[in-house]
């Protein structure tokens, strides 16, 4: 199973002015800085290699896998919003889609699931690696204001842990400080997470 990032979303789940509000910062002067923590505290909880093993803010995936699975297929990243394309080659390799109608989408399940029609996933697909594509689109969705807000629904304890990581961040700008031992995630942030935390399924 591979994942590919095929669009990044168009926010960061926390806004500068958020942070800034949060460490109490009134100028401009650390506002390059700033921006960066926010950076490191989103990878470090958003997507395929953060720690919650979710998607954050709206943003499109493809799930590749060698071929169909017997059952259903799992789609990682949660929240799912929507299944793109489901793309797989034939035995001469010429690329198909899947038509809607031949499979259905659980997304009431977490991680959802993409599961097949009676009839059953295609047989006749080329034996060879990466053929089969799920494209899909995950995250929060965003609120329903005008204009709506691309982050506004991503859960509030998801953005306090962040808050606290780059609280910690700016408040500790080196891994070791003298008389202390190394920093780690702080404890109120990794509890506000583990309740968000899911495994990234193989398919």
């Amino acid at each position: 199973m591979a994942l590919r990032r095929i669009a990044a979303p168009a926010v960061e789940p926390l806004t500068l002015t958020e942070v800034k509000e949060h460490l109490r910062v009134d100028h401009n002067i650390s506002d390059s800085l700033i921006q960066t923590y926010i950076e490191a505290a989103t990878s470090y909880i958003d997507g395929e290699f953060g720690l919650l093993g979710r998607a954050l803010v709206t943003q499109t995936w493809e799930l590749i896998i060698d071929h169909f699975p017997v059952h259903e297929i799992k789609i990682p990243l949660p929240p799912l919003q929507s299944v793109t394309s489901i793309k797989y080659d034939d035995p001469d390799g010429f690329e198909q889609t899947l038509a809607t109608d031949q499979y259905y989408v659980d997304d009431a399940s977490e991680p959802a699931w993409v599961v097949p029609t009676t009839a059953g996933w295609p047989t006749a697909v080329l034996q060879a690696v990466n053929a089969v594509r799920i494209r899909y689109v995950a995250g929060y969705e965003a609120t329903n204001d005008s204009p709506p807000d691309l982050a506004g629904n991503v859960p509030g304890a998801i953005k306090q842990a962040m808050l606290l990581l780059i609280g910690n961040f700016h408040e500790h700008r080196e891994q070791n400080i003298v008389g202390l031992t190394t920093m780690t995630l702080p404890f109120a942030a990794e509890n506000l997470l583990k309740q968000w935390r899911v495994v990234i399924p193989f398919a």
